[in-house]
């Protein structure tokens, strides 16, 4: 570190924090959050997976699973609605704690489920806990990580929602044969309340956060001793953004995601998201049954299922990098657009070969990738005082997406549309997505570049 950061009574959380190398303390909190978004990714997964044996084994429609399979997703809206102004007030750590816990009692009691109603429930409950994993570990990672590999990190971490279902789906193609749909959702269950003990025990608050809401600098000072031992930090004081000491913020974090600076930039993320979740939820909850119903066995769809989040994880991965060497929202738009040209080309060849599993583990390297980079992008666009809250609300207007997906997938399904066709037609919101960051990029001149986080001063003068 610095010998000046080390001289200075008055120092810069940012700068100090940016000056760090990747150390073992950004390794453990790089693990804590990657598993949480894992299972995360696993448990929103479930119903898709579980869908055709489930509809086999209680006698119903497939096409009358919408409402248990939207469940967790107007759960996920709802948690991310009610939590995320919670989040920026009282701390990341103690709702993502909570929020781990809760999706997972959840998900055990789901496993237990007699009925379709009881499910539906059970899976609405999961959901409100999901609805706040992902805003809050993107947002405690990206501000612990320096900022000049932030969009690599950050998005690296998210892939273990694309890890998660990957796992779900190899998972299912055993448990599921052996031991049942429940089984899978019991797993789910367990896990998370495993990792929340771990969570209460090692996950950190971000420092951040904490200056901008007051709190002593001796907690500050300690937390920060885990980034640079060595640095001499008694008697500091830490400030943050503006260069001045921040007081608590009064102004209420849904209020300034409206502000004259973010306002329009909030609509766009909400409507990219929006019709980014259409189509990945229509293909994540859609994709086995689709596949069964084209010939494909038990094995081989969830086979290539777990080949559609593998691409996912590379997609997520390439486009973190770019985003930290070039415009992130030009960055994604790119994703979203290639999304649009594969899903086209998977709409004219369904044939059983391998030339169609390329195409969908294409379609998960493009859509992931840009889907997982929307939040990394929220904690770029947003500040401090309101960067969950940003986060989470379009994470929730999303699930709106993924709900019209999800019901969209069963309605086309009782019209008999085929594979074919159903893929064809979500090149549309694909590009819709594309055409709404680039608007985003017009009104964010600080996201041309991936390396500065909203609220630093490059941000505050656009």
């Amino acid at each position: 570190m610095s010998q000046a950061f080390e001289r200075a009574r008055t120092i810069d959380v940012h700068a100090f924090i940016d000056a760090q190398r990747f150390s073992l303390f950004h390794c453990i909190l790089f693990v804590l959050c990657f598993l949480a978004i894992a299972l995360d990714g696993l448990d929103t997964g479930a119903m898709g997976l579980i869908a055709p044996t489930l509809a086999q084994d209680w006698h119903v429609a497939r096409e009358s699973l919408g409402p248990v399979m939207s469940a967790s997703l107007i759960g996920i809206g709802v948690g991310a609605l009610l939590v995320s102004p919670i989040a920026d007030r009282v701390g990341r750590r103690i709702v993502l704690i909570c929020a781990v816990a809760c999706f997972g009692v959840w998900s055990c009691a789901a496993a237990f489920a007699s009925s379709m109603e009881m499910l539906t429930v059970m899976r609405f409950l999961t959901g409100v806990g999901l609805g706040a994993a992902i805003p809050n570990t993107a947002t405690l990672m990206a501000e612990f990580v320096p900022a000049r590999m932030r969009g690599l990190v950050v998005n690296a971490m998210l892939m273990g929602f694309a890890a998660g279902n990957a796992v779900g789906g190899v998972l299912s193609g055993w448990l599921i044969p052996a031991f049942g749909w429940r089984s899978l959702l019991l797993v789910g269950g367990v896990a998370p309340l495993v990792l929340a003990c771990l969570l209460l025990a090692f996950l950190p608050e971000s420092v951040k956060f904490m200056v901008s809401s007051g709190r002593p600098a001796e907690r500050i000072a300690r937390i920060l001793r885990r980034l640079s031992p060595s640095a001499r930090l008694d008697g500091c004081v830490f400030v943050s953004e503006a260069h001045a000491p921040v007081e608590k913020a009064k102004r209420s974090p849904v209020f300034e995601l409206f502000s004259r600076n973010y306002a329009v930039g909030t609509v766009m993320l909400w409507v990219a998201y929006f019709m980014c979740l259409v189509v990945l939820y229509l293909i994540n909850n859609w994709m086995p049954t689709l596949l069964k119903s084209s010939g494909f066995s038990l094995h081989q769809y969830a086979t290539t299922a777990a080949y559609f989040h593998l691409g996912a994880s590379v997609g997520i991965v390439v486009t973190g990098w770019l985003m930290d060497r070039i415009s992130p929202v030009r960055v994604i738009a790119m994703f979203y657009a290639l999304t649009a040209l594969v899903v086209f080309i998977i709409g004219r060849n369904v044939a059983h070969d391998a030339g169609l599993t390329l195409l969908i583990v294409a379609t998960g390297l493009t859509l992931s990738g840009a889907a997982s980079s929307m939040s990394t992008l929220a904690t770029q666009f947003y500040p401090t005082t309101s960067r969950v809250t940003g986060g989470a609300w379009m994470l929730a207007i999303g699930r709106l997406g993924a709900v019209a997906g999800t019901f969209g997938g069963a309605f086309l399904l009782s019209l008999n549309w085929e594979f074919s066709a159903i893929f064809g037609m979500l090149a549309v919101p694909s590009l819709i997505a594309a055409g709404a960051l680039l608007v985003l990029g017009r009104h964010a001149p600080h996201l041309g570049r991936g390396e500065r986080m909203a609220g630093t001063p490059a941000a505050a003068q656009h």
